[in-house]
């Protein structure tokens, strides 16, 4: 993955300065549009930003969306938060947050960094989702984190050439979905990060955790202990401590 990156992300020279540019251009075209209620508009830039998955063969669209699924999810959930936010300044913190992902973040190929966009991109999408549409019918809850969960373990294992890679994320979509499902007949709010996005980004980041150390052979049986109780710990907390009566906390 590493190889496929650099191979399309300059890294020196002219070509180099205007990919900086046109990364940094983005969000503060999407800024500027938001700040003038053109936010239809908005979401199209983005979109349009993707347009090399599909110069291409069609044969290959269907990878390219997974590939970049995770940037997209990203920018989509920038402006939901732009949206959301009530201030100017506020906006543009996002506008900073969003450039940092562009040229800081998104470009990097290492296993570390893509984990990272992983694990970003999965709670950048589930707070947007349940910022933005908590009121929705819950088949499209449900439909939408499991989608959002299997990018995300997509793009996560793709960094590790796991050969079950399809099954664990099909497996990590189905867990998600049926999260939602079950939380969502009493969907709470702790502050503005919703029940099912603290208990998928906490297990998603411990089970994220425990594979990579597990990988590299930096997997002990006192750092997997801790990291069990960490998320056990957090699971049973939110369960136990929820106001089931429905209201939000």
């Amino acid at each position: 993955m590493k190889q496929f990156i650099n191979k399309i992300t300059p890294s020196r020279g002219f070509s180099y300065v205007l990919y900086i540019v046109l990364n940094a251009v983005l969000p503060l075209l999407v800024f500027l549009l938001v700040r003038m209620s053109f936010v239809q508009l908005a979401l199209s830039l983005i979109l349009l930003s993707k347009w090399r998955m599909f110069a291409v063969r069609p044969r290959f669209w269907a990878a390219n969306i997974r590939a970049n699924a995770i940037d997209i999810v990203v920018g989509v959930s920038v402006l939901a938060f732009m949206v959301a936010s009530g201030s100017e300044l506020l906006q543009l913190s996002w506008v900073v947050l969003y450039v940092g992902w562009l040229i800081g973040i998104k470009p990097r190929g290492e296993t570390i960094w893509v984990s990272l966009q992983a694990i970003i991109g999965l709670a950048a999408g589930l707070m947007a989702l349940f910022l933005t549409w908590s009121h929705a019918p819950l088949f499209i809850l449900v439909g939408s984190v499991g989608v959002l969960c299997f990018f995300a373990a997509h793009h996560f294992f793709y960094s590790f050439d796991e050969p079950y890679m399809g099954l664990l994320s099909y497996t990590w979509a189905y867990f998600g979905a049926a999260l939602t499902w079950i939380l969502g007949h009493w969907l709470l709010f702790y502050g503005p990060i919703a029940e099912p996005t603290l208990l998928l980004v906490s297990l998603g980041v411990g089970l994220g955790s425990l594979y990579y150390l597990d990988h590299f052979d930096k997997l002990n049986y006192s750092v997997r202990r801790q990291v069990v109780f960490i998320m056990v710990a957090v699971f049973l907390v939110v369960l136990t401590f929820s106001d089931w009566g429905g209201k939000i906390v």
